[in-house]
């Protein structure tokens, strides 16, 4: 079978136990702060597993695109080095939701791998939970009496908690798992060691495919477990380990998810898979990359330095890294394994094709920019290794000459790492190159102290929910700014050293951030007390409310209230957003789609796809086109649960990368039609008028445009009136400012030229000075040499100009040294002739050398090197210091 029928069969297989099928989700969050990728199938599902969304469908089936290469769920050091480890993974899974629970869960997918699959019984194992005394947790003898039916008892392993007993974090539903393992060695292997020795013992040929989680528990803050209302099946299946599996493959790689892209890879580069280790790792490596890369962009997360785009970015350069380091590829080449990707994955995942263009882009301006940044760290690992050895000579990091053997200081490694991209095994090859070793246990120290950071940064101490009274929030915000409520559940946050309250109400008019809109801030009162409400967030779909102080007695009824200018404020802005991206696709074209926006009282940020700049024009064209509209004065046309069909056939656009529901809220302004939860005016001429104040890249193929509305807009128009009135009375309020600016830059261009020639005449009677006083000394490498030597207070490119013509007229035997202290700054400027640079002799080391008089340090080519410094009073010294050392 293939990849493609294997999938398709798990689906079809789960449909007939009536399961309803629904696609895939994001593999990348953007609504929950506790996660920034789906790392399991179960993560869309967490809203009803933890009780805070009803239950549609009680039985579910999907196939997961996911992603695990951070925090506790973290493949990447495997990923290429072994034969089932990715960064992103498809989960197959299948769910349940209160309804059926071990015993169908079990024989289901007994019934799947052995009938359907034909999956040989007797390489199969499986793994229950042995129980754990000191939780009071006994050994799940339900699960291992089910799978009795099918398996002899000594095929049943018992499993510790790290193993089989699955919990969602610290706090939250848990239990009890049984795992499916394969073993897929050869017969005469499996003839020598019994599988049942390997079973969780990290053999590559013994896996794990398949996990069935029984949840029965939640976990409480305290540590404590209690039995939800509600039991849950959750099961997932490795997609590529079970293809490695049906197709008779002893790796993920060998199989046809893999193998077009590596033998792509292979093409590309000239060298054959299979040929060498290293080389095939690299593959691998970049064959599992690429993918996450892709279908990261598809999903609207573009390469950045924060938050998940620092992940994928980190991910691009590790593969960039390795196609440079062991596939010698000096230019970027990714991006043209987009196509084959598109081929492989295109038909299950309709987004690939419909972005190819956009994500090859960005792929290849991340190339690009990466390999520059490579370039630099070689340049900078030159300079630390000279440094590290005391040797003025050591040759260039692309070469492989060995230098002396010394030790590269781990700080310096971690810098290169941190700072420059510059990954730590690429800094040992290239220093093992040159006979230098890396202090690893610094790095590794630096490393830590980091994490520290990070962590401690990041470290939220969550306390458990303390429930006032049951029942459900409700959202009334889109009609009301203030409404009667009651705290149904509050709990404490420390974050940072602060501490706060969540608090979770009944009735709320508080916009919970979400959607590129920020949440909103206002008050929770009871007549005699007053509670601000300083951020709304949304957790597990929940609107959760932060503040300060609890209030005396939480179990009263409260008053809600919102801040109505923020709120006004915020809904001109994303109204605005609207439509701008109408205008932008009538000016640009249909290609633009938005690809992702921020919302706040102040101002409005809207990420388009677009492939140049815009020009003036057609930013005026966009903001006349949205001005028009607001002084229209549309009316706002909501429809809140309108079936997603009908809502496209309306014209409202489905954005890749968010997860739609089967109803949807729709939201028209005129002919601008939007699928959106956000807040909106009730119509657009409340907005008064919208400014576009800055367009700008922010990744290849995507456009930024910045924007203000309302009162905002009139006092940017103030700023700049202010602007041309202060220029007009700087120019003697002349009456055209525009022609007057004109006028006084080319008289400063002309007054500049005139300066310059009489600069340039000057030198150019001290070159003839300085000509006439050189002096001639014996040196040990060259027979004679006319020194010259200067010191002044030219500028540093008066003092090249200076040397230069020297040069042109005394080009044998010439060593011309200037020291010039200019602004108070010293430098030190060294220049030869090319006779004596082919002898031997290089400015650069004369420079670094005369430098330390001035506590400084230069560069440049063996013929001219220059160095500044601090000290100016060392400057004489310096050039006395220059001479000797040529002599």
């Amino acid at each position: 079978m293939t990849s493609q029928e294997i999938r398709q069969s798990f689906l079809d297989f789960f449909a007939s136990k009536d399961h309803k099928i629904v696609p895939s989700a994001p593999m990348v969050i953007k609504d929950d702060p506790t996660l920034m990728f789906t790392n399991a199938g179960m993560n869309q599902f967490k809203n009803i597993i933890l009780g805070n969304d009803p239950v549609k469908y009680p039985r579910v089936a999907d196939s997961q695109k996911c992603l695990r290469v951070s925090g506790k769920h973290n493949d990447l050091e495997e990923v290429g080095h072994d034969t089932y480890h990715h960064t992103m993974f498809e989960m197959l899974g299948n769910w349940s939701f209160g309804d059926y629970f071990k015993k169908e869960a079990i024989e289901w997918a007994w019934e799947y791998l052995t009938d359907v699959l034909k999956l040989d019984k007797d390489r199969l194992y499986v793994t229950v939970f042995e129980g754990s005394p000191a939780e009071g947790l006994q050994r799940d003898d339900e699960a291992a009496a089910i799978w009795e039916q099918f398996l002899p008892a000594n095929r049943i392993i018992n499993g510790n908690k790290k193993d089989n007993f699955w919990e969602m974090g610290d706090t939250g539903p848990c239990g009890p798992c049984s795992e499916i393992h394969i073993d897929i060695r050869h017969d005469d292997d499996r003839a020598k060691i019994d599988g049942l020795t390997l079973v969780n013992g990290s053999h590559p040929q013994v896996i794990e495919i398949w996990n069935n989680v029984f949840m029965q528990y939640n976990r409480k803050a305290d540590g404590s477990l209690e039995s939800l209302p509600a039991k849950v099946i959750d099961t997932g299946m490795g997609f590529e380990r079970l293809c490695m599996a049906i197709q008779g493959k002893q790796s993920n790689y060998d199989t046809d998810i893999f193998q077009p892209i590596i033998q792509e890879i292979a093409t590309l580069c000239g060298i054959k898979y299979g040929s060498n280790e290293k080389t095939d790792v690299a593959m691998r490596v970049i064959a599992d990359h690429i993918r996450t890369i892709s279908f990261s962009i598809t999903d609207g997360q573009l390469p950045s330095n924060a938050k998940a785009g620092y992940v994928i970015r980190r991910i691009l350069r590790r593969a960039v890294r390795y196609g440079y380091t062991f596939l010698g590829q000096r230019q970027a080449f990714m991006y043209q394994l987009i196509p084959v990707l598109v081929k492989v994955m295109g038909q299950a995942y309709p987004e690939l094709p419909a972005q190819q263009v956009l994500i090859e882009k960005v792929v290849k301006e991340e190339e690009d920019s990466f390999l520059r940044t490579l370039e630099t760290g070689i340049r900078l690992l030159d300079k630390v290794m000279e440094d590290a050895s005391g040797n003025k000579n050591v040759a260039s990091a692309r070469d492989i000459n060995q230098a002396p053997a010394n030790q590269i200081a781990g700080k310096d490694a971690f810098t290169l790492y941190d700072t420059f991209g510059f990954p730590l095994d690429l800094t040992e090859l290239i220093a093992r190159e040159h006979g230098f070793t890396v202090n690893i246990d610094d790095f590794n120290a630096e490393m830590q102290k980091q994490k520290e950071r990070a962590r401690n940064a990041a470290a939220v101490e969550t306390g458990d929910w303390v429930i006032i009274r049951e029942g459900d929030s409700t959202f009334v915000g889109y009609d009301l700014t203030s409404c009667e409520t009651s705290i149904l559940r509050y709990r404490k946050v420390k974050q940072k050293n602060q501490e706060y309250y969540q608090l979770v109400l009944s009735a709320t008019p508080f916009y919970a951030e979400m959607g590129g809109q920020v949440g909103d801030s206002g008050t929770l009162s009871n007549g005699t007390e007053t509670i601000a409400i300083f951020d709304t967030k949304k957790e597990n779909n929940l609107s959760v409310h932060l503040c300060k102080q609890l209030p005396a007695d939480p179990s009263e009824t409260f008053t809600a209230t919102i801040n109505t200018l923020n709120r006004q404020s915020t809904c001109n802005n994303h109204t605005a957003t609207h439509l701008l991206h109408e205008a932008l696709r009538e000016v640009l074209g249909t290609h633009v789609e938005q690809k992702g926006s921020f919302v706040s009282p102040e101002s409005l940020r809207f990420d388009f796809s677009h492939f140049q700049k815009m020009t003036r024009e057609e930013i005026r064209a966009v903001e006349a086109i949205a001005n028009r509209k607001i002084r229209e004065d549309h009316q706002r046309n909501e429809m809140r649960e309108t079936p997603i069909a009908q809502a496209q056939a309306m014209g409202a656009m489905a954005l890749f990368g968010e997860k739609y529901g089967e109803t949807v809220r729709v939201i028209q302004f005129g002919t601008s039609t939007e699928l959106c939860g956000g807040t909106h005016v009730e119509s657009t001429g409340q907005i008064g008028m919208v400014k576009i104040i800055s367009e700008s890249s922010i990744a290849a193929g995507i456009r930024r445009l910045e924007a203000i509305t309302g009162q905002a807009v009139e006092e940017y128009l103030n700023q700049q009136e202010d602007i041309v009135a202060q220029a007009r009375d700087l120019l003697g309020q002349a009456p055209d400012v525009v022609n007057a600016l004109k006028k006084m830059t080319e008289e400063a261009s002309s007054l500049k030229k005139q300066v310059e020639a009489m600069s340039f005449e000057k030198i150019l009677a001290l070159r003839d000075q300085l000509l006439s006083q050189a002096k001639e000394i014996k040196a040990s490498m060259v027979n004679e040499v006319k020194v010259i030597r200067f010191e002044g207070s030219l500028s540093v490119d008066q003092v090249k100009t200076l040397a230069f013509q020297i040069r042109n007229i005394q080009n044998q035997g010439l060593f011309f040294v200037a020291g010039c202290v200019h602004e108070g700054k010293p430098s030190l400027t060294v220049l030869l002739s090319d006779d004596l640079v082919e002898k031997g002799l290089n400015a650069v080391n004369i420079a670094r050398e005369a430098a330390k008089e001035i506590q400084g340090g230069g560069g440049g080519q063996p013929f001219f090197a220059s160095a500044g410094g601090k000290n100016a009073a060392g400057i004489q010294k310096a050039v006395e210091k220059a001479v000797a050392v040529l002599q």
